[in-house]
């Protein structure tokens, strides 16, 4: 990492960015509040943490269970290794899926873990025969639907430290 710059977040930025993380509607009078900074001082540091990669976007958390969306399925993929470029074309023919939320390389004993919704098993049924099974490589898949979310939230632990670009 020889010319990564370095970025120390401060006490004020993490504070910034946690509430940004429960709140990314926060109005700035509010924020500079919450943080104790003036408005102008909170703006700067916002866009600042956007211009340095920290803040990535806003959106808003959708309920799937009032949006046809409610079972979570994970799936493990294994690629068949003999076909030549065999990873990037399934990486290829994930990103344009809606019905994959998240795709992740893993090491360990399969190649890549899905995260997937659909509105019942009937519809995962659909999609992993007319989908998931006629993508690049899938050698085999193992399918786990889950019964119960414990725990479902995309907030980040952050902590003032020495940060790399």
């Amino acid at each position: 990492m020889g010319d990564a710059q370095e970025y120390q977040l401060d006490r004020k930025d993490v504070q910034i960015l946690n509430e940004l993380q429960r709140d990314g509607r926060i109005a700035n009078t509010r924020l500079a509040e919450l943080v104790n900074l003036s408005p102008s001082a909170v703006l700067a540091r916002v866009q600042r943490l956007t211009r340095e990669g920290f803040i990535l976007g806003y959106e808003a958390r959708l309920n799937p269970n009032k949006l046809d969306a409610a079972l979570l399925i994970f799936v493990e993929v294994f690629l068949d290794r003999t076909v030549s470029n065999v990873f990037n074309d399934f990486k290829y023919a994930i990103k344009d899926r809606p019905e994959i939320l998240e795709c992740h390389m893993v090491a360990g004993g399969f190649d890549y873990l899905l995260k997937t919704r659909h509105r019942s098993m009937e519809g995962y049924r659909e999609f992993a025969g007319r989908v998931l099974w006629d993508m690049p490589g899938v050698r085999e898949t193992r399918t786990f639907a889950v019964m119960e979310e414990v725990k479902d939230t995309p907030l980040l632990d952050i902590r003032p430290t020495r940060v790399l670009r």
